[in-house]
């Protein structure tokens, strides 16, 4: 029999990942922390897919990123840091300014 008083969530998975921001600007030699979650974030995995979140820069030259996802900038330039989770990913394009 039917009880409307007793809602069943859907338990949804991870369909993605986001970061903090799209985009960044830092100087010479600072730092700026970007930081991912699943999407949505309240999906049953999302644990997993942030803590099995690593980082990367296209230009290392430009900026390095570490796996918290701090980005610090080593000299002017574009760079993009992106952010792999499995077969998810998400990207921050960083300028660097002096």
């Amino acid at each position: 029999m039917y009880d409307p008083t007793k809602v069943v969530k859907a338990i949804t998975t991870a369909d993605g990942i986001t970061l903090s921001q799209k985009t960044a600007t830092i100087k010479v030699r600072a730092t700026k922390q970007v930081t991912a979650a699943s999407n949505p974030i309240n999906a049953v995995d999302a644990n997993t897919v942030v803590s099995g979140t690593t980082f990367s820069s296209s230009n290392k030259a430009v900026a390095t990123v570490t796996n918290d996802g701090t980005i610090t900038g080593v000299a002017i330039g574009s760079a993009t840091i992106t952010a792999t989770s499995g077969a998810f990913t998400a990207e921050v394009a960083v300028t660097v300014t002096e």
